[in-house]
């Protein structure tokens, strides 16, 4: 659909010019109600209106009182316009033109007077009151949106714009790399400045925390510029008002002659003679304005410049929300990095290791010495023992304490959901993976993962997972992108991994893959000088915690706690205090408040003996042979790792074992 014009002519000059819009109807009477005001007596007050329909635009008279006339001839119903045609009302005419200079090509046709009226009649576009004269001042045009963001045809291709739009493509560059709204402001003006024929205007904004309903007192100046003897003059309230309103970009000419349009300086002296408002909008949204004025009648803007202005004012508005965008990530960014860092300060303080004894220094000293390298971890302990937090206690005091740390319980999980969390997977690889998901080895990169019971592992996961820890790339499930990942592995596990080896259960080449530093972390009741720290530590927590008034121990409980034989280790210590604190009537906690278990410790080899169904009497020694004979056989004749279960010496051990006659059932002793 090509642009359609009504250009309107008073007395002997072409005066002003309105573009139609389809879907709007351009109204045409006396009354300031009409689009077009036309301030003659021979003019009804509803005289006529042209509108588009599916033939075209079309003009109707509204049974006026003197007739509309088109091309010399009275109408009545609906008239279809073609380009050329000549509108009279009393003594206004004007031209249906598809482009506003083709009005001025021909300048033949006759000017059709009607002496009905003594005076001389005048036409606005716009419902200010305005005196009659031969140039009426009013908005000459009208700009919705710009024509620089429509593809160039040969039909719409706008003359004189290469420059133009060489200036804007440079503007839009230059705006984008501006840090501040002055900046903005400031280089759009010189831009305009540049590229209009104006001589003085500003950049009005809005302030970024304006809320509710916006007022034309609401615009403060952003960048101001004069090049005339005078000093910039604000923009008058009715242009301002009348742009920010309808969102479209005016021209108004001859605005001296009306102080509606023009703004007086201190004197009360009008210098501009046209001015330009553009909004500054981001879709809804109007951010501020964009005025220019022109003091000099031989430099007037026309609808290029308007065109032009309304152009920067878009790509401002678009600068401006890129900028605001901008400040509110990089605030979203440092917030988030302050709860990460406040998040690890926390962890951090929950990684403290409770306890003084012989066996945890000997912990915190192997601690030490694996934090600083890369080299692969493997925690070995009972459930509860607190492995997990050893493997903290390891990335916090590594180089990568920065970094993420991830853990994963294989135990949890079957095949191909631990294969899936571990390596990730594609959109479809699937039923129920409706997205693409990271897995941990990518989420933990530049980080630690632990991998917690990594002995519940199956044997294809295993095969998997050895390829990732010898270096190689990685492929998510269902997908063929090769990833490469930078972490380091902590391995946890309660079972007896030599034992799995020995069965197949446990890949020999991934074991001593994992096994380059062995911690062993002690059971509780192995290291009972740590009890009683660990329980004060935790009767503390919970009573801040829970906000009661402050519980304590009494001696009767203090000895329990210190003969129980722990079976679930400081995880069973834990939730044995966090009851007491929390269903305790009294202050003073006792052995009656105190839920202990009736289980025995788990084996080194991860099952829980069962308790004896009836007595058989034994001797001490018959007692000690066979439990020495088991511990023996459970780590497959390891001498030293039995010593350290039993909690004797190595020399002690020996001792025994020939005591009692003991025989290992191995051809050849394992040499240890």
């Amino acid at each position: 659909m090509s642009d359609a014009y009504l250009v309107i002519r008073v007395g002997s000059k072409w005066t002003d010019f309105i573009r139609l819009i389809p879907g709007r109807t351009a109204t045409i009477g006396r009354t300031s109600t009409n689009l077009i005001v036309i301030k003659d007596e021979s003019c009804s007050r509803n005289h006529a209106e042209v509108f588009h329909s599916r033939k075209g635009w079309q003009l109707r008279d509204l049974e006026s009182r003197n007739g509309t006339h088109l091309n010399g001839e009275p109408i009545s119903g609906d008239r279809r316009l073609t380009a050329g045609d000549m509108i009279r009302i009393a003594q206004c005419q004007l031209a249906f033109v598809h482009n506003p200079q083709d009005a001025f090509k021909d300048d033949s046709h006759e000017l059709i007077t009607d002496n009905t009226t003594d005076g001389e009649p005048y036409v606005a576009l716009s419902d200010s009151n305005l005196l009659p004269s031969d140039q009426p001042t009013t908005i000459t045009h009208r700009r919705e949106q710009t024509r620089f963001l429509h593809p160039a045809t040969q039909q719409n291709q706008p003359t004189g714009t290469g420059p133009d739009a060489e200036e804007l493509c440079r503007l839009v560059f230059q705006l984008v790399q501006q840090t501040d709204p002055a900046g903005i402001a400031q280089l759009a003006l010189e831009g305009l400045f540049a590229s209009t024929k104006i001589d003085a205007g500003a950049l009005l904004l809005l302030s970024p925390d304006h809320r509710g309903k916006l007022h034309f007192d609401d615009l403060k100046i952003a960048a101001s510029r004069s090049d005339t003897e005078f000093s910039y003059h604000r923009v008058s309230p009715f242009l301002a008002t009348t742009a920010l309103k309808q969102r479209e970009a005016v021209l108004a000419r001859n605005v001296a002659d009306d102080p509606t349009l023009g703004t007086p300086d201190s004197k009360g002296e009008i210098h501009s003679t046209s001015d330009i408002c553009a909004p500054i909008r981001y879709e809804r949204t109007v951010l501020g304005l964009v005025h220019l004025y022109s003091t000099a009648e031989s430099r007037t803007p026309d609808t290029d410049d308007l065109e032009f202005t309304l152009a920067v004012a878009d790509n401002v508005a678009q600068a401006l929300i890129n900028l605001h965008r901008q400040a509110g990530l990089v605030e979203d960014l440092s917030q988030s990095r302050d709860e990460v860092t406040q998040l690890r300060r926390q962890l951090r303080a929950k990684v403290e290791i409770i306890g003084s004894s012989p066996l945890l220094n000997e912990v915190h000293n192997q601690i030490a010495q694996a934090a600083p390298s890369r080299a692969t971890v493997l925690i070995r302990g009972e459930s509860g023992v607190g492995k997990e937090l050893v493997a903290r206690a390891v990335h916090y005091a590594s180089p990568r304490q920065s970094g993420p740390f991830v853990c994963l319980n294989c135990a949890a999980l079957s095949e191909t959901l631990l294969e899936s969390e571990l390596f990730g997977h594609e959109k479809g690889a699937f039923t129920g993976a409706t997205e693409r998901k990271a897995g941990k080895f990518e989420t933990a990169s530049e980080g630690t993962l632990m991998l917690d019971e990594i002995g519940e592992m199956s044997p294809k996961i295993q095969a998997k997972f050895l390829r990732v820890l010898e270096g190689h790339p990685f492929e998510r499930v269902g997908g063929s992108e090769a990833l490469s990942v930078d972490v380091r592995m902590i391995a946890a596990t309660n079972r007896d991994l030599e034992k799995a080896v020995a069965d197949g259960s446990f890949r020999r080449d991934l074991y001593f893959r994992l096994n380059v530093v062995d911690i062993e972390v002690p059971p509780l009741r192995k290291r009972r000088e740590d009890i009683s720290d660990l329980a004060e530590f935790f009767l503390e927590q919970f009573n801040r915690e829970t906000g009661k008034p402050p519980r304590t121990f009494t001696d009767a409980a203090r000895q329990q706690l210190q003969t129980y034989h722990w079976p679930g280790n400081v995880r069973e210590l834990r939730n044995v205090i966090e009851r007491a604190v929390l269903l305790t009537a009294h202050e003073a906690i006792g052995p009656e408040d105190l839920k202990l278990s009736w289980l025995q410790a788990d084996s080194e080899s991860g099952e829980i003996a069962a308790p004896l169904a009836t007595y058989v009497p034994e001797s001490l020694a018959d007692i000690e042979r066979r439990h020495i004979q088991a511990t023996l056989e459970s780590f497959q004749w390891n001498k030293s790792r039995s010593a350290a279960t039993l909690g004797i010496e190595r020399s002690t051990l020996d001792r025994k074992i020939d005591r009692y006659g003991l025989k290992s059932p191995y051809k050849k002793q394992r040499r240890s």
